[in-house]
């Protein structure tokens, strides 16, 4: 038997490469529970969506609530106590609907969500936050508003009309 000092070189065998190490996987998306969210929403409007991530949607929704029962107290209870209900059930059901696509994000190809809130939520806590400074301020006068509320309504009905028939004209008529 030979010294490898005496071994030519031809007869070495040559060391494979080493194989590059795989790349890290991506953490998995945090799960949320549909049901925690729910619960959490029922006890406290909002508190479902920050557990959710979503802070202006939650913020959003607070000032909603408490806005609301402010304004029940103050003597107008219309249409504001029909409007606390309205509150609490949607954002019950937004907090579970949320989760439940959080808990979904990147399992099925068919779920696709904004990763960003939306800027409309940025829009009314900047709106809600000017009318409470005018009322403040004496510049405006929110009780004088109330009579008009209904005008809400007739927006609201006006703005769902339309994206219906929108929706209608875009999908070509239904036999």
């Amino acid at each position: 038997m030979s010294s490898p000092e005496m071994t030519p070189t031809s007869q070495f065998h040559a060391v494979p490469p080493v194989p590059p190490a795989p790349a890290p996987y991506p953490p998995p998306p945090m799960l949320k529970s549909p049901w925690v969210a729910l619960l959490l929403s029922l006890v406290m409007p909002g508190l479902g969506q920050i557990y959710n991530g979503q802070f202006a949607k939650a913020l959003a929704i607070f000032m909603a609530f408490a806005g609301s029962i402010y304004l029940i107290s103050e003597g107008h209870p219309l249409p504001f106590a029909v409007f606390l209900p309205f509150i609490i059930f949607s954002n019950m059901i937004d907090a579970y609907r949320s989760a439940a696509l959080i808990s979904t994000r990147g399992t099925k190809p068919e779920v696709e969500e904004d990763e960003r809130e939306s800027p409309a939520w940025g829009i009314a806590i900047a709106g809600m936050g000017a009318l409470l400074l005018l009322n403040n301020l004496g510049w405006l006068r929110l009780e004088a508003l109330v009579p008009y509320w209904p005008l809400l309504l007739i927006a609201a009905g006006v703005v769902l009309l339309r994206r219906s028939v929108e929706a209608k004209d875009a999908h070509g008529p239904s036999l």
